[in-house]
């Protein structure tokens, strides 16, 4: 898409986010896209514009935005930022700053999610907690925190509040067409990346590429005799049965089973 570089300060120039969901494989799809020549992808992988609740949202400037890709251009621009499924208000802004912007999401068990966001926090540093704690009692740092600081407890912890896929797809859908956005089991593409990728080309209205071979998808740090405890991977699943019934009547997926 082409702009005048006088114009593309505030006028939209990023034509599709890649919008979740956190550890559900958006870093290789980031790569994978970084390496198309018809795709021009923010020069880093999470830009956070969107979730930064310290802007000045009442008149967004997006030159900062803007200056994070490459000189407009006839490419396609993306980014990918897989919070913006999650936070508040992040969809909106997406929306105001260009109606036409095309999202993707990847969904991985939500289970499987959690058990892989807290293993990051945790060798970070920054988890106290362990992860039979941080799912039940620990939710409760979530609403002591809050989202108004922009690093917050809310993006660290929860754990849990990230896998109700349901309630974020039908938020997504109630402020963009269906036809803009493409959801994704996170396995398609660990699976099938030639196959995966073509629906995503295809998707975004780019040529036709070579197939890609599979790259590592979910690449997290692991410690010997850390492993998931069935009783909190059979809580979670309780916990989210309603949520992904929803998400079944939204998409046709389900990570029950």
């Amino acid at each position: 898409m082409s702009y005048s570089p006088a114009l593309s300060a505030n006028k939209p120039l990023v034509d599709f986010v890649v919008a979740g969901a956190q550890k559900g494989g958006t870093t290789a799809l980031y790569d994978y896209l970084a390496e198309d020549p018809a795709i021009c992808m923010a020069r880093i992988k999470e830009t956070h514009f969107f979730d930064d609740d310290a802007r000045d949202w009442s008149a967004p400037d997006y030159e900062a935005y803007h200056a994070l890709f490459a000189e407009p251009s006839d490419r396609l621009c993306g980014e990918a930022t897989p919070i913006y499924i999650y936070w508040p208000c992040a969809l909106e802004r997406i929306a105001r700053y260009n109606r036409a912007m095309r999202l993707i999401v990847l969904l991985r068990d939500p289970v499987a999610r959690a058990w892989s966001h807290w293993r990051m926090e945790h060798f970070r540093g920054v988890e106290p907690l362990n992860f039979s704690e941080a799912i039940r009692g620990g939710r409760g740092r979530l609403f002591a925190g809050g989202r108004g600081a922009p690093w917050g407890y809310d993006r660290e912890f929860s754990y849990v509040e990230r896998g109700f896929y349901g309630d974020q797809v039908e938020r997504l859908f109630a402020i963009f067409p269906r036809e803009q956005t493409l959801i994704l089991r996170s396995t398609a593409l660990q699976d099938e990346p030639a196959e995966t990728l073509e629906r995503v080309r295809d998707f975004l209205g780019a040529p036709a590429r070579p197939p890609a071979g599979p790259r590592q998808v979910h690449v997290g740090a692991t410690e010997e005799g850390l492993d998931l405890d069935p009783g909190d991977a059979a809580f979670l699943r309780e916990l989210y049965a309603r949520d992904d019934e929803r998400l079944k009547a939204l998409t046709g997926f389900s990570f029950q089973s």
